[in-house]
């Protein structure tokens, strides 16, 4: 009962006109506050989580996201992983080789990391070869020597399909009396992929026993196999597993993942992303505590009749309530208008961005965005308890009103 009157006697003072305007302009200026920042966090938060979710398909969907490496070599890798292709964590294996190589046209050079795959077997699992199997990869064959290469490594080094490059590996060095001698061999570019990040100038794929050759070894030996996971994420968790898997299976194995070779790319990427909230977050606090400035002086305007209230039997409790609902109403406002624009606007930013003429990325490009609700319902509990304790302060000072000082004089 005590909370049903203090919520009715909270709703009052809130609707009523305040007798002190400096006091509606700080309410104003709380509940603006709270209604840009909120928007503006779930805005930023959602193009952050776009482009990391691009970064994650454009990179992570061309490189191994974990390798199993068994120096001994899989005698059976179908048999001894058919367990594994069972987990819905993983979305297949292929066998895979890697070697770091420098590729030579007759215009440059550049260094390159090249995978040896079984195109037949990654069709469906890979990224890359999904999207461009029917023109390229399906002419990786053995003893072909064709490569595919990267679409800003293709323009470096000036080259178009049908041409020859030169591919000289670090493994499989013979030593001669002149020195170290690269193993080298000449291949044919069959076609250029393009993912649209940093990978298009760096990777280059080849046939599995193309590669072994190139680095003097085995062909039909199998030492590495390449995970596809549902989420790369998690790849380290996977990795111990699987070490522990075949551990019962007699099988020793090491393993290694994407965080090699770009982790410190996703480490930058989710640093910026936090830092980006706590900037946004820091703009919603400050517009959460400017209702402390409002209660204030709500309480002072309205002694006598908190006085009056206490004398007719009011609690302490019930007193603190009524101004807490009165600063949480307004919060609740700032935050339901900033969470509507805040969803609105990210739903329809490319739009807006394009009747506004703005380009972010470049011409033609859109924003990346992806709406997380866990990540909205965080900053909607975050706004609402950061303004509860905003107003407990002012509460306090209006419960401690003793009735027969504030009413001497009445």
């Amino acid at each position: 009962m005590n909370f049903r009157f203090s919520l009715f006697i909270g709703y009052r003072y809130w609707r009523t006109r305040k007798a002190n305007a400096f006091a509606s302009f700080i309410t104003l200026f709380a509940v603006s506050g709270i209604f840009l920042g909120v928007a503006a966090l779930i805005i930023v938060s959602s193009v952050m989580n776009g482009l990391e979710g691009q970064l994650k398909e454009r990179i992570l969907g061309a490189v191994p996201q974990l390798t199993l490496v068994n120096e001994a070599g899989f005698s059976d890798w179908q048999q001894q992983t058919q367990s594994l292709t069972a987990q819905s964590q993983i979305h297949g294996l292929a066998p895979t080789v890697t070697t770091q190589a420098m590729v030579q046209s007759s215009q440059n050079i550049s260094a390159v990391q090249v995978y040896g795959v079984f195109p037949e077997f990654e069709q469906n699992l890979s990224a890359i070869i999904a999207n461009t199997y029917s023109s390229a990869f399906e002419q990786l064959t053995p003893g072909s020597y064709n490569i595919v290469l990267g679409s800003e490594l293709a323009r470096k080094l000036s080259i178009n399909i049908g041409d020859k490059v030169r591919l000289l590996s670090g493994d499989g060095v013979v030593y001669s009396p002149l020195g170290p001698v690269p193993s080298q061999r000449k291949f044919t570019v069959a076609g250029v992929f393009e993912m649209g990040s940093q990978v298009d100038s760096a990777l280059a794929y080849i046939h599995y026993k193309d590669a072994r050759r190139l680095m003097r070894l085995k062909p039909s030996e199998i030492n590495e196999l390449r995970v596809y996971l549902a989420d790369p994420f998690s790849a380290p968790q996977m990795g111990e597993s699987l070490v522990a898997e075949f551990k019962q299976q007699d099988i020793t194995i090491t393993t290694r993942d994407w965080r090699d070779d770009f982790g410190h790319l996703f480490a930058a990427v989710k640093m910026e992303k936090n830092m980006m909230s706590l900037m946004l977050s820091l703009i919603v606090a400050v517009a959460a505590f400017n209702i402390v400035s409002a209660l204030v002086m709500m309480v002072i305007d309205k002694t006598t009749d908190v006085a009056v209230l206490k004398t007719q039997g009011l609690t302490t409790k019930a007193v603190m309530n009524i101004f807490i609902v009165q600063g949480s109403l307004n919060a609740v406002i700032g935050l339901a208008l900033g969470t509507l624009a805040g969803v609105t606007v990210t739903l329809n930013l490319n739009m807006i961005l394009n009747v506004l003429g703005i380009s972010v990325l470049g011409s033609g490009q859109m924003l990346p965005v992806a709406i997380s609700v866990p990540q909205i319902a965080i900053i909607v509990v975050g706004t609402l308890a950061m303004t509860l304790i905003a107003t407990i302060y002012p509460a306090l000072t209006a419960a401690r009103v003793q009735p027969a000082t504030a009413l001497r004089y009445e």
